[in-house]
This record gives C-alpha cells, structure tokens and sequence, in this order.
C-alpha cells in the first residue's frame, strides 16, 4: 500500500500550521530516476514538523508526506515562477539548490510526470489545506495559515551571504493583516541571539500567496528558519540540535501565541 500523500491533525485554533516540505516520501519509481545525488534528498525542510509540535493547543496541522523531488506542493501549479529572474526550483525540481543535477541522464521529469503529479500529489495535498482553511474560517470566521519552512543558511546559487535565522514573508504585507505580520516582526526583533527579516529574499511562496486573501477572512504568513538554528549541521545526516531547538521553539511558541491572540479582532 502506497503512503498516504499528507497527514491532518484537526483543531479548533484560528492558526493552520503547512508544512510541504518536511515529506521524505518518493515512490520507488520516482525513486529509481534520481542519481546519488538527488537521493540524498538533501532540499528537505529537516525536522520542521517536530520543532513546532506541540507548541500551540488546539492547532490544526496539514503536512505533505511526499517528498518537494517528487513536485513541490509550495509552487504554482501553472508552474510560474516565485522569483522572476532569480535563481530557484521548479514545480518538479530539475536541480537541487546548489544548481546540481539530481535526475539520472535522460530521466528528467517531463511534461506526462507534470500532469501525473499534480494530480496525485499536488492538488490533494493542496485541496486537503483548502478544506482545513474553510472548517476553521467556519468556526472562527478568521482563519490564519502559518506556513512552516527552512533552508540552509548558506546557499550561493540562491542567495549572497548568510541568511538571516528568522525571514518572514508576506508577499509585501499582500497576504495578510499587518497585525499578523508585526506581531511575529516584533518576537523576531526582540529574539535574544537571532537575527530576522521581513520580505527579505523569501517573501512567501505559492501557498502563501494562494490562500493569503485577508479581504476574505482568510490570512497566511510564511516563516523560514535557517537550519543553522536547529540542526547539528546543515549537511548529511542534518541530525535534529534538540538543545539548539529548544531555545528557538520559545521564539516560535511565542510567535504563534500573539497571532493567536490577534485573530478575534481579525472577523471581517
């Protein structure tokens, strides 16, 4: 039996927490056309569903089991680029973020596997999201998805430099209140030891910007977390820091708590 393409964990809070890149699932015929390199699934949001679990009672979870190689569940379905003239992967990556191959010669996703995976992966995965957005909207008639992500700190073929621990994104304050996006701006500007941004390189990908209409009661901000903040080392087995991520999660914990708290005064 094939696993199941993503986990729900249903609460009544306001707050939706995505994660679709933590999923290190590949079928085995997927599995079979990447090359060494790309089977060490090195693009992986590491260990990102466990640093935010149990941080907030009641929250209600959506996470993607599949890996981001098989089709990326935080890109435009369309496949329309995040970041017009900038370095990035696509729908269904054809390197991984250092710019190297990770499919076999000749063994590259085509138009076919597009399609395939939209349709198995993508869109339930997404329709999944889409109907926790709605049942918590029901009950609270605001409902704020909070979508979780890292990366490397340090990724030339992406970005200069170290990024910063904490980048928020809002796709320039389009995808939700701004009281949403202060609220987690101010826990990042006063985080001992971290520094942060603001629609810095990562302004919210696709999922972000999808369900990110605040006119309809509907809100996301999107959070990436430099892996230097949580894990051992940011290279193979990218092992999990528990005493480096217990001194984040009291940032995170808090970040969610004040946007939880905001919410009410969010109804339309």
């Amino acid at each position: 039996m094939s696993a199941p393409v993503f986990e729900i964990t249903r609460g009544t809070s306001p707050i939706i927490l995505g994660f679709p890149h933590t999923g290190t699932e590949v079928p085995p015929e997927i599995a079979d056309r990447l090359n060494d390199n790309g089977r060490i699934l090195a693009d992986t949001d590491w260990h990102i569903h466990h640093l935010y679990d149990g941080l907030l009672d009641n929250v209600t979870v959506v996470r993607a089991t599949f890996h981001r190689y098989v089709i990326d569940a935080n890109r435009d379905p369309q496949g329309v680029s995040l970041y017009p003239g900038q370095n990035t992967t696509g729908l269904i990556p054809q390197t991984d973020f250092d710019g190297k191959a990770i499919w076999k010669d000749g063994q590259g996703p085509d138009e076919a596997d597009i399609v395939a995976r939209l349709r198995d992966f993508h869109a339930p995965y997404h329709a999944a999201l889409a109907a926790e957005i709605e049942r918590v909207r029901a009950i609270h008639g605001v409902a704020i998805l909070y979508d979780c992500h890292s990366i490397r700190s340090h990724i030339p073929f992406l970005f200069e430099g170290k990024l910063p621990d904490f980048n928020i994104g809002t796709d320039m304050g389009k995808t939700c209140d701004s009281a949403i996006e202060q609220a987690a701006l101010t826990v990042v500007e006063t985080a001992e030891g971290y520094d942060g941004v603001l629609n810095g390189r990562f302004k919210g990908g696709w999922t972000t910007r999808h369900y990110g209409r605040p006119d309809t009661g509907v809100h996301a901000i999107q959070m990436e977390l430099a892996q230097s903040t949580h894990l051992q080392a940011e290279a193979p087995p990218f092992a999990y820091d528990a005493a480096k991520a217990d001194r984040l999660r009291v940032h995170l914990k808090n970040i969610l708590v004040r946007i939880e708290q905001i919410a009410p005064g969010l109804k339309r």
